[in-house]
């Protein structure tokens, strides 16, 4: 795995997607997730992963324990799918979760933020977080 990118700060107000989205499993048995368990992905992020993912890479994102809120998101690239794995796919991009990492961003948005003294991925709308600090890849989640 490389990393391109840190998670970023989150951004407010961004709309939702409202187009269902299918997550497949390495079996290649396809399943249609609920809001409740599916992730979104913004157009700027379909874009940017178009952009650097070379042959079969993906943007994987997980949630680790750390950071000054508890929780961290992580992104990297990746060309392996897990067993364990959902994959999240939109207009050729793939974004792939764990499930326990899943629990912890179903219902949120993955976006691509670019502005003149960094560009990131981030999560942005998590409805599993309560709270997230500053620098905006630290949260804690909802109980």
């Amino acid at each position: 795995m490389r990393s391109p990118f840190s998670a970023m700060k989150n951004r407010a107000c961004m709309s939702r997607i409202r187009t269902q989205w299918i997550a497949s499993s390495v079996s290649g048995e396809t399943q249609t997730y609920s809001s409740n368990g599916q992730i979104y992905l913004s157009e700027s992020c379909v874009k940017r992963l178009l952009e650097i993912a070379e042959g079969s890479e993906f943007l994987r994102l997980q949630v680790e324990g750390g950071g000054c809120s508890g929780f961290q998101y992580k992104f990297s690239l990746d060309t392996v799918v897990n067993s364990d794995d959902r994959v999240f796919e939109k207009s050729g991009a793939r974004v792939v979760v764990d499930l326990d990492s899943l629990s912890f961003v179903k219902g949120a948005m993955v976006d691509f933020n670019q502005e003149l003294i960094r560009s990131s991925f981030q999560i942005v709308n998590n409805p599993q977080a309560e709270q997230g600090c500053s620098c905006g890849s630290s949260f804690s989640v909802k109980l």
